[in-house]
Parts: C-alpha cells; sequence; structure tokens
C-alpha cells in the first residue's frame, strides 16, 4: 500500500496538497469529488457547475441515499482542478450521517470564491483524489473519485498511468463529461472519458450536453455512487468501438504550441 501510494503521489503533476485528516470510523463510501475548474469555461458556466454541486448536495434525494447504506454514513471530500490541483480549494473530509451534516458540508462549498485556471490535468486530480483516499483514517466499504471535467488532459502526466495506479488502489473512478461545446475529443469527450479516465467494478461516464442540468446529473451520479448502484446501460463505459487516443489532449496542445 505504501508502495502505491509513493506511486500515486508521484503521478501528481506537483504532488498534489497533502490534508490533514479529522474523520475516522467506518462508512458506506469514501467519496471524492473533483471538479474541473479550467479556463476552457466560462465563469457562467463554473458557477452553475458550483450551484449544481450545492443543490445537489442539500437535496433530500442524496440524504436518503445515504441512509440507505448499510452503515447509514459516508465520508466526503472535494477539490478543484485545472493544470493542477488548486490548493485552497480542498474541503477536507467530512462525515455525512444527516441532513444537517450535508447541509454543513455545501455551505463550506457555497463559501468557496469562484476562479479559473489555466490547462487541464485529469492525472492531477485523480492522482490528488487517490493520495486522499490512501493516506485517509476512514474505513470506507468503496472508495470512489468522482471526476468532472470538460476536456481531454493536455497538462502534467499522461492520465492513463494516473487512472490505472487509483484502479490497482481498489479505488473506482467515474466521470461526468460537461459536454456544453465542442472538447476536440474524436467520437465525443464522454467516449475518451469511457477509455481514458473512468475504472473499477461498476464504473460509468455520464454526460451532460447543458449546462442547466447539471444539478440533476450531479445529484443522479451522487446516488448511484452512494447506493452502489448498477447504472444504465446509457452512462455505463462505452464497448465494441474504437478506443480513443487517451493522449490527444496533449497532442493539440502540442500542435497549437507549434503555430
Amino acid at each position: 500500500m505504501l508502495a502505491t501510494l509513493a506511486m500515486l503521489m508521484s503521478l501528481s503533476a506537483a504532488g498534489g496538497p497533502m490534508v490533514a485528516q479529522a474523520a475516522t470510523g467506518e462508512v458506506d463510501v469514501e467519496l471524492v469529488l473533483a471538479v474541473d475548474t479550467s479556463r476552457s469555461m466560462d465563469y457562467e458556466e463554473v458557477r452553475i457547475q458550483r450551484e449544481g454541486y450545492v443543490e445537489a448536495l442539500k437535496h433530500k434525494e442524496f440524504i436518503d441515499a445515504v441512509k440507505t447504506g448499510l452503515n447509514g454514513r459516508i465520508a466526503i471530500s472535494y477539490f478543484e482542478w485545472a493544470g493542477d490541483v488548486v490548493p485552497q480549494s480542498v474541503i477536507d473530509w467530512q462525515i455525512i450521517e444527516t441532513e444537517q451534516d450535508a447541509l454543513n458540508f455545501a455551505q463550506k462549498l457555497e463559501a468557496r470564491p469562484i476562479d479559473t485556471q489555466r490547462r487541464t490535468s485529469i492525472s492531477a486530480a485523480i492522482a490528488q483524489g487517490a493520495t486522499m483516499i490512501v493516506s485517509s483514517p476512514l474505513k470506507g466499504m468503496r472508495q470512489v473519485i468522482d471526476v468532472s471535467g470538460d476536456g481531454p488532459n493536455n497538462s502534467g502526466n499522461p492520465v492513463e498511468p494516473a487512472r490505472d495506479k487509483a484502479i490497482e488502489a481498489g479505488i473506482v473512478i467515474n466521470g461526468l463529461a460537461i459536454m456544453v461545446r465542442p472538447s476536440g475529443a474524436p467520437g465525443g469527450l464522454d467516449k475518451y472519458y469511457a477509455d481514458c479516465v473512468v475504472g473499477g467494478p461498476g464504473s460509468f461516464v455520464l454526460p451532460v450536453h447543458n449546462i442547466e442540468d447539471f444539478a440533476v446529473a450531479v445529484r443522479r451520479k451522487l446516488v448511484m455512487e452512494i447506493s452502489g448502484l448498477t447504472p444504465p446501460a446509457t452512462v455505463k463505459k462505452v464497448a465494441n468501438t474504437p478506443r480513443s487516443d487517451c493522449l490527444i489532449g496533449e497532442k493539440q496542445w502540442q500542435d497549437i504550441f507549434d503555430r
């Protein structure tokens, strides 16, 4: 496990911030929310995305899903990323067992200033999320990294090694592919996420085509992740199609740089 942790940390573009853990105990799931705030999204889109997470965390459907678990409690954490993890955005592990617990976490998120950064490093997001899970004192029946983003990896380390090491550590990675604008990923960003980002038992990608639908999509995804439900066919990993080029983002960025 220590070797896996060291490898995960090395895969992060800058190591990622290590955070002091306060929550302890057994939970149904340890869930990391890794949220893209790259400048390919404008301020309004980032604001609606933030509001979507806040609304989902406050929703009765989310609380009900928590309560129906074997332990009736989950642990959740949050951070934002673009070309790297944004250190000041990290909200450390919090146990969610009651409606007030969820409200407290949502309020912490709501209080965060909204900002955007350059580039897109999904690899750094996965490495940070995996490091937080592996170093956590919590004991989760399942461990999940929930990655939302609007483009392919184009900064830091390649995404596949980070994804594979997280899966080796027993972590499931799910994706929310924000497809409001063209991403440059042939076949669609949801296919890129399916081939290059998500992984582990029951992993899935949920596409969002309209930013106004974000809150419903986030809530739907959180409920599936907390409940351990098998996703419908429309959001499972895509099969029997030509595999995406997992370095397409890096190649596109290099082409821009060369020109």
